[in-house]
C-alpha cells in the first residue's frame, strides 16, 4: 500500500532518526529528512579524523544542518533507542544490532525503499545479474522519446527522494534495482524486468538461494495489472512464470508468457504486444548502434516493458542513436589509430566474457586489461573466453592470480597454446596502460574489462573507470 507525502511527514515528526552510512545516497536522505525532523543522528565507520568525513560535516554545517555523529571502529555501539533506522544499501538486514532494534519496535527501511512507498507515479524497476544499467537507460529515453516527463535512478547513482515532491502521477519513474537494495524491500513496481539472475554478491549473500530470494521482491506486490518481464534464455529467472501475481512478458521467446513478447529472427528484432497480435517489427539488428548480441537482449526487454506505453517508433529512434552507458564498453578516445574502451563496469567474470563475445561479433580484438577484488565468483568459461578473443593481456588487482590460472587451464579448450600468449602482469593502471599502448597497434584497440570489483583500490567500479579515462586522456 503506498503512503501519501502528508502522511509520512505527520508519522516522522515526532520521531528519534538514524541513518547508517553518510554516502553518495545518504547525503541527500539527510538534507531531506533535516527539515521535517532534525533529531538525526548518523553512523559511519570513518574515523574522526576522516578527510572526506570532515569535508561531509562541514557541508553540513555550511548549510545549518546541525546532526549528531556515531563514527569509527565501533561506530555502531550506539545504535539504540531509535524509532526510525535508514541502514546503508550495502548492509546486511540481519546484522545484529538491526535485529536488535527490530525487535524492539523500530521501523528499519533505506532510503530507495521510502521513495518506492512515496513514489506517486507508475514505477519500472529493473534488477538482474547483468544489464541493469543499460536496460534502465533504454527504457527511460524510451519513455521520454514518447513524450513523458522521466525520474530515472536508483542503483543507477541518482537518488530522487529528495525530489518527491516534483514528481507527478503523469509522470514515469525509472528505477534499477540491486539485491542489496531488495532485500528488505516489498515495493510496488507497476512494471518489473529480471534481467537474468547468475551467481553474483556471493561475498555479500549468505548463498546463492538468498540472492535469487532478494531479487523476487521486485515483483512480489505486484497487482494483477503490473506486469513482469523474464528473460526466456535465462534459467533461473524464466522459471518464476505463476509467482507474480500480475502479467508475465517474454524477450528472446516468440510464443512465451500470458501478454507481451520480444525476439529474434533472421536479423530482425519482433514484437507481439498480446499472444493473439500480429507481430510487429522493431528494427533491424544491423541498425542497432550498441554492439553484443546482450544488448539487444537489453534492447528487446526495453520494449516489451514499455509496449502498452509508448509507439514503436520510439523504440526505433532510441534503439538508432544510443551510444550506451558510461564505463560500459564506452570509447574514451582514439589515439594513434588505437581505441581505448572503458568497461570498468565488468565487475564479475560473466560481465567481462559477454562483453569480450561483444567484441568477437565485430572481429575486433583487443589488448585486454583485467584484475579487480574477487567476490566468491566462478571463474569457469572466462579463461576460454580471454583466449579466444585476445592473445595480449595485461593484469593486475587482487584476482590477477585467478584469472591468471583460468587463462592457462582453459586456453586448450579454444585451440590456444598458452605460450602464444602475451601474459603480464602490472602492479596499477599506470602501468597497465604504458604496456598496452606497447602492444596496441594502429586499427586496433585496448580494452578495461576488469572481472572483478573495484574495491581493492577504489571507491567503486565509476571512479576505477574515471581514473582509467585521465590516464587514457592524458597519453
Amino acid at each position: 500500500m503506498k503512503t501519501t507525502l502528508a502522511q509520512f511527514d505527520h508519522f516522522i515528526s515526532d520521531k528519534t532518526i538514524a541513518v547508517i552510512g553518510a554516502g553518495i545516497s545518504n547525503r541527500p536522505l539527510i538534507r531531506w529528512l533535516y527539515p521535517r525532523n532534525n533529531d538525526i543522528t548518523v553512523f559511519d565507520m570513518m574515523r574522526n579524523d576522516d578527510e572526506r568525513l570532515l569535508k561531509i560535516q562541514r557541508d553540513f554545517n555550511n548549510d545549518g544542518i546541525d546532526l549528531h555523529w556515531s563514527t569509527g571502529e565501533r561506530y555502531l555501539d550506539q545504535l539504540e533507542g531509535f524509532d526510525l533506522i535508514f541502514r546503508t544499501p550495502r548492509m546486511r538486514t540481519d546484522l545484529p544490532q538491526l535485529v536488535r532494534e527490530r525487535n524492539r519496535g523500530a521501523v528499519v527501511t533505506s532510503e530507495i525503499a521510502l521513495f518506492m512507498e512515496l513514489c506517486p507515479a507508475p514505477l519500472y524497476g529493473i534488477t538482474g545479474s547483468d544489464g541493469k544499467t543499460t536496460t534502465t537507460t533504454l527504457i527511460s529515453l524510451i519513455l521520454q522519446e514518447a513524450g513523458y516527463s522521466v525520474h530515472t535512478g536508483g542503483n543507477i547513482g541518482t537518488p530522487l527522494l529528495d525530489r518527491i515532491e516534483r514528481i507527478h502521477p503523469t509522470d514515469r519513474v525509472v528505477l534499477e534495482l540491486s539485491s542489496f537494495q531488495l532485500m528488505d524491500s516489498l515495493p510496488v513496481v507497476n512494471h518489473a524486468v529480471i534481467t537474468n539472475i547468475i551467481p553474483n554478491h556471493l561475498d555479500f549473500h549468505l548463498d546463492y538461494a538468498e540472492y535469487i530470494d532478494a531479487k523476487k521482491n521486485i515483483f512480489r506486490s505486484q497487482g494483477v495489472l503490473d506486469t513482469l518481464t523474464l528473460n526466456a534464455n535465462d534459467e533461473v529467472s524464466s522459471s518464476f512464470i505463476g509467482e507474480a501475481c500480475g502479467r508475465t512478458r517474454f524477450f528472446n521467446s516468440k510464443d512465451a508468457g500470458n501478454d507481451a513478447t520480444a525476439w529474434r529472427d533472421s536479423g530482425m528484432l519482433y514484437l507481439k504486444r498480446s499472444p493473439k497480435s500480429t507481430p510487429e517489427a522493431i528494427i533491424a539488428e544491423k541498425d542497432v548502434l550498441l554492439p553484443g548480441s546482450f544488448n539487444l537482449d537489453n534492447l528487446m526487454a526495453a520494449a516489451v516493458t514499455t509496449a502498452d506505453d509508448v509507439p514503436l517508433d520510439a523504440v526505433r529512434t532510441i534503439a538508432q542513436t544510443f551510444r550506451g552507458v558510461a564505463h560500459r564498453m564506452e570509447l574514451i578516445r582514439e589515439h594513434k589509430g588505437i581505441r581505448w574502451y572503458n568497461s570498468s563496469v565488468d565487475s564479475s567474470p560473466s560481465r567481462t566474457m559477454k562483453t569480450l563475445a561483444a567484441f568477437r561479433e565485430r572481429d575486433e580484438r583487443p589488448v585486454l586489461i583485467a584484475g579487480g577484488q574477487d567476490k566468491d565468483s566462478d571463474y569457469t568459461g572466462l579463461g576460454a573466453a580471454i583466449a579466444s578473443t585476445t592473445t595480449n593481456i595485461i593484469l593486475t588487482g587482487q584476482n590477477a592470480d585467478l584469472i591468471e590460472n583460468i587463462i592457462l587451464q582453459e586456453a586448450y579448450l579454444v585451440d590456444v597454446n598458452p605460450e602464444d600468449l602475451t601474459l603480464l602482469r602490472v602492479d596499477n593502471y599506470e602501468q597497465a596502460v604504458e604496456k598496452a599502448l606497447a602492444l596496441a597497434v594502429s586499427g586496433g584497440s585496448v580494452l578495461l574489462s576488469p572481472a572483478g570489483t573495484s574495491y581493492d583500490k577504489f571507491h567503486h567500479f565509476e571512479e576505477r573507470g574515471e581514473y582509467f579515462r585521465r590516464l587514457v586522456h592524458a597519453l
